[in-house]
Parts: C-alpha cells; sequence; structure tokens
C-alpha cells in the first residue's frame, strides 16, 4: 500500500546555511501557528543551549499539512560532532532537502550527510537558501552542487535533482534563479510532487524501529521512530531487541502513543505503517531497537553509528572550592549522570577507569565533549576535565590517528599565516581556489592538529575566517606536533585576587582574573609567553609605611583581563592541567597543587 497522505523528508545541511530558519518559514506559511501567535525566531531550537549559540544540536520532528496531506520534517544538526543524530534519522525518511547557503556553497558537513542520504538511495531536492546574501552565487554553487553528487556517486536519478533558491528568512521559494518567489508553495509542491510517498505494509505483523530517544521524568525514555509494518496500538504487548543480538529480546507493553503535529506531541490510540510515533512505557528501550509484535520478532537493519575520535577524563572535583556552589558533587552522582546520557546520545562513549573518582568519555570532537559539560554545570554538577585526547587504532601492526577534512574560508592576505600554522601542524594543503573576494582552502589534517587552534586561527584572520572540519578517515601516526607556545601564570597561595598583586603579575603575562577574585594555590590565573610555568602571587597587598611620596600612591591601572569560555579553556589546557567547572565558575588548575611539589618532580625529570 502507498500512503499517498504522508510524505517523511529530513532537512540536512552544513552548519548555520538556515535549517531551522527555513523550517520556521514552513510552519508558518502552513498555518501550524494561528494568525496573532507571538512565535520565537527559530522556533525548532527548543534547548537554551541552542537558542545561545545559534546552533542545532539535537534533530527536532515536526509536521506540517499541505493539501490534506501530513508531510513529517525532522530538523537535523548541522555540526560535525552531532553527526551521530543525522546518521539515524535518515532511518526515518524517505527523501531530504539538502540545504546550500547561495554564497559559501557546500561544505565539509555537506558532503557528509549527503553521502550518507545517497548511500540510502533516497531522493534529493536541493535547496540553494539565502538568495538574498549580497555575495550570492547562484550559478556557481548550483555547479558545485552538481559536482559533489558526481563525486559521491549519485545515481543518475539522483544527478537529475530539483534546484529551489529559496531565502528562508523571507519565506520565499522559486524554481529560476533569476525571479524571486513570494512563499513556499513551489518548496511544498516539490515535496509532495518528488519525495515518494512511503510503501508499507499495512496488514502485516507490527514491526518498528526506534531511531531517537527522548527522556521525561514522569513517563521514562520516549522512543521516536517510524512505524515500519503493521499497526501500533496502545496497550499492546511486543517483543524488543536489537540488530546486532547485543542484548537479549524481552518483552514490553505500549503505554502510550504520541503523534506529531506541528510543534506539539498529540496522544492516539494507534498508529499506521509510515507514521512518525512517540511511544512510552518501555524502561530499557534504546535507539535502534526493533519493536515487533510479542513473539514475532524480526530486526529491522540498523546503520552502525560511527565510532568516536576524542576523549577526556571526567573526574570529581577535588580542589579546594570544591563543593561551595554544586548541588552534585560525588563521584556517584558523576556517574549516574553520565550513563543517563547514554541514553539519548549513541555517539558517545563512557567506560569506567581503575580510578573509582574518574571516567573516560569519548566523543565525536571537541564541540561534542564541551555540550555536555555546558549541560553538567547548568544542571548543578561540579567537575574536573582533562585535556582531550585522540583516540588511536592499531591497523595491520601500524599506529593509526584520525584526520579531519578541514576548509578554511579566509581574506587573501591572511592565507600565508594560515598555511604556516597549520604546515606545522602537520597539515596537507589538498585544494585552494577563490571564492568570490576570498580563498578557500581545503587540508587533511590530524584531529590533535587542530586542539587550541581556533582561538589563533581567529587572531590571524582578524575574526573574519571561517573553519570546519569533519572526520575523513584513520592514517598512519604523522608524527609529534608541538605543544602550545605559552605557559601558565600560576597562583603562589590561596586567597583573594587583590589590585596590587596583579599590577605586578600583569608584567610577566595576560591575565584570566580581575580584582576580587578569589584563588588557591596551584590555580592558573594567566598566560605566561615563555613556555615554562611562572608562580605569581596575586594575593599580594601592598607593604604600609608612615611614609609617603607625591606620586606613589596613584591608582593602579589594570589590564582588562582576557575572559576564557569554555572552549577557549579546554584549548588552552597543558597535559599537567585540569579544567574545574562548577554551576558559577571555570576554573584552569594544575593537577598537582603544591608549587614546590611541582618543582621538586620537574627536578627529578
Amino acid at each position: 500500500m502507498v500512503r499517498e497522505d504522508l510524505r517523511n523528508v529530513a532537512i540536512i545541511a552544513h552548519v548555520d546555511h538556515g535549517k531551522t530558519t527555513l523550517v520556521d518559514e514552513m510552519l508558518k506559511q502552513s498555518g501550524t501557528f494561528r494568525e496573532n501567535q507571538v512565535v520565537n525566531d527559530r522556533v525548532m531550537d527548543s534547548n537554551d543551549i541552542e537558542r545561545e549559540r545559534g546552533i542545532t544540536i539535537l534533530a527536532k520532528n515536526t509536521s506540517i499539512f499541505y493539501k490534506d496531506v501530513k508531510i513529517n520534517v525532522i530538523d537535523t544538526p548541522g555540526h560535525a560532532d552531532f553527526g551521530g543524530e543525522v546518521e539515524r534519522v535518515l532511518k526515518m525518511v524517505n527523501g531530504v532537502i539538502l540545504l546550500v547557503d547561495a554564497a559559501e556553497g557546500p561544505m565539509p558537513q555537506t558532503r557528509f550527510v549527503l553521502q550518507k542520504a545517497l548511500e540510502m538511495g533516497h531522493k534529493i531536492i536541493v535547496v540553494v537558501n539565502k538568495i538574498d546574501r549580497p555575495d550570492a552565487r547562484l550559478d556557481e554553487v548550483g555547479d558545485e552542487v552538481l559536482e559533489l553528487l558526481l563525486d559521491l556517486d549519485a545515481s543518475e536519478e539522483q544527478l537529475e535533482s530539483p534546484i529551489l533558491y529559496c531565502s528562508g528568512r523571507d519565506g520565499t521559494a522559486s524554481m529560476s534563479p533569476n525571479e524571486p518567489g513570494t512563499d513556499m508553495v513551489p518548496l511544498f509542491d516539490q515535496i509532495l510532487s518528488y519525495i515518494p510517498a512511503p510503501e508499507v505494509d499495512t496488514e502485516g505483523s507490527m514491526q518498528m524501529l526506534v531511531s531517537s530517544i527522548d527522556y521525561n521524568e514522569y513517563v521514562g525514555r520516549i522512543a521516536i521512530g517510524r512505524v515500519e509494518r503493521g499497526e501500533i496500538k496502545v496497550n499492546q504487548e511486543v517483543t524488543v531487541g536489537d540488530y546486532h543480538e547485543t542484548k537479549k529480546q524481552y518483552r514490553g507493553k505500549i503505554v502510550t502513543i504520541y503523534q506529531i503535529e506541528g510543534l506539539k506531541r498529540v496522544p492516539c490510540d494507534s498508529a499506521r505503517a509510515g507514521d512518525i510515533v512517540c511511544i512510552s512505557g518501555i524502561e530499557d528501550i534504546t535507539i535502534g531497537d526493533t519493536i515487533c509484535n510479542f513473539g514475532e520478532f524480526e530486526a529491522v537493519p540498523f546503520v552502525k553509528i560511527s565510532e568516536p575520535t576524542v576523549e577526556m577524563t571526567f573526574s570529581v572535583n577535588d580542589s579546594p572550592f570544591a563543593g561551595r556552589e554544586g548541588k552534585f558533587v560525588t563521584s556517584r552522582h558523576l556517574r549516574d549522570r553520565l550513563f543517563k546520557e547514554l541514553l539519548k546520545d549513541v555517539s558517545l562513549r563512557v567506560s569506567e577507569t581503575d580510578s573509582t573518582d574518574s571516567f573516560r568519555v569519548a566523543g565525536r570532537g571537541e564541540m561534542h565533549l564541551s555540550i555536555l559539560i555546558e549541560n553538567m554545570r547548568r544542571e548543578g554538577y561540579e567537575l574536573g576535565v582533562s585535556t582531550p585526547r585522540v583516540l588511536y587504532r592499531e591497523i595491520e601492526g601500524k599506529l593509526n590517528e584520525p584526520i579531519e577534512r578541514l576548509v578554511i574560508d579566509v581574506p587573501e592576505d591572511c592565507v600565508g599565516s594560515v598555511m604556516e600554522k597549520l604546515g606545522a601542524r602537520k597539515g596537507e594543503l589538498t585544494q585552494m581556489a577563490p571564492v568570490g573576494s576570498r580563498m578557500r582552502l581545503e587540508f587533511l589534517i590530524p584531529a590533535r592538529g587542530l586542539f587550541g587552534y581556533k582561538s589563533e586561527f581567529l587572531t590571524d584572520t582578524k575574526g573574519e575566517g571561517i573553519m570546519s572540519s569533519v572526520f575523513d578517515s584513520y592514517q598512519p601516526y604523522k608524527g609529534d606536533i608541538p605543544k602550545r607556545a605559552t605557559g601558565s601564570l600560576v597562583a603562589f597561595e590561596t586567597g583573594e585576587a587583590v589590585t596590587y598583586g596583579l599590577y605586578n603579575a600583569q608584567e610577566r603575562g595576560e591575565l584570566f582574573i580581575k580584582a576580587g577574585t578569589p584563588v588557591y594555590e596551584g590555580m592558573v590565573v594567566g598566560a605566561s609567553p615563555k613556555q615554562e610555568d611562572l608562580v605569581v602571587n596575586v594575593c599580594k597587598k601592598k607593604h604600609l609605611t608612615n611614609t609617603r611620596a607625591s606620586g606613589s600612591d596613584d591608582a593602579l591601572r589594570l589590564i582588562p583581563p582576557r575572559v576564557l569560555s569554555l572552549e577557549d579553556s579546554l584549548e588552552f589546557l597543558a597535559d599537567d592541567e585540569l579544567l574545574e567547572v562548577t554551576p558559577k565558575n571555570i576554573r584552569i588548575r594544575k593537577k598537582t597543587l603544591s608549587n614546590t611539589q611541582r618543582a621538586k618532580d620537574r627536578a627529578k625529570l
């Protein structure tokens, strides 16, 4: 049976090419909101961090109605670190909308997600977005997308994909690059005519694949997926298992079923094959599981999620200021929270270490792990985090490391400094081409070569550079890469930083703290231009005498400190340092706090 009343489609694109804004307009123009309803911009980015950073982290489902057809739309993340989200939601859909920026053209993540969609044989609608940009290159970008499809061995049918020209912000779509549209109707019409309706067996035995997991304090785990066959009903007895047979099959019961309408989840009694639904009631269900009629288990093949490439050690906060701000500070709290995250995030790996106080957490990249750290600190957790490390593999007896495909867009006068820095980090230039008034460089570079580079890159390009990377492959170890060029300014004693002490310390390097900041011995308070660490006393007060001289007591002028964000701090960390993360503060500290002990350890070396 063909479900002509239904279409399932995912929107895929590189980060910041306008997916979420386009979904906003699709929702508005399909009548999802009332005429006078107040709606936030980027309404699909419901998470606080997503709204603050302007990026999508979690894939989200919504639906719109057009000409009596329900179109299920999945908004996916554009950042490579959250690629695990994209890989699995593609199992729920029959076609994809590939969004490409009219000025930037196809970028690394565009290539990554498009390759996954082509492998699954999905039909593709190409949308060139942001056509109202002054530097838009409509014809060239269309050719670049065609080249990319050829490069990825697309089928003849996929090469003849329709191309639309849209402005997500203005809510217009058109089939011609020269005539701007007036509304989104051409896009809706293309979805109905080009994306195939799901071909399903509504009479067979019920079968559903879980592609995503949500969590609710009241009902526990909520499984989201497409009903592959048959009909699913409330209070139905089911068998649950997985395709790779890593766990035993077990019995469960469907307690509630929700269909997605607009931004709401609407309870229903049953759903047919082809529908995307949310169900609750099965406690241990996880991504990749298949739900079938009780006693009639037949697993649905599930894509194996790409392995993590970067790991950090998360440990209990044992600094002198531990326990002052957080609600959750023990190893039991930390362990429970990390294993709870595994229920939602299939790209994450958590493993125990020899110590009961620390855990190894592996993910797709620094961004992936920093979002987890940020979420934990907002929930009231205190923890210590080590420097990021890459995960090596032994292939045919040789040590191999993860290589990233890095694409950089920079003004022409910055090309020299960028190539020099990346050359020192074992980057290999594979392509170089002008894009408008800028240059686009493509490198293959070890993942560890990118640690700590972003802040340098922004300085070298005066804030105008754009860089993005995606995992490419494992290749033989490329040799040593020099560590960071600066040392740390380390606090001499515990106390409160005062102006006099900071004034003397700022001559030694760049400070990260201001007067009145509590510090402890072994805490990093700044960066030293030399490669070795310097111990400074920022708590030192001026020695008072009864002698006065004109001018000696004038106000001391402090250079404003550099305030580090969470990502900046992770980039700055050296191997012998930890990042102390609490709900209100982020502090960098030495693993060994005692200055005398560190000096003794250095002397032994």
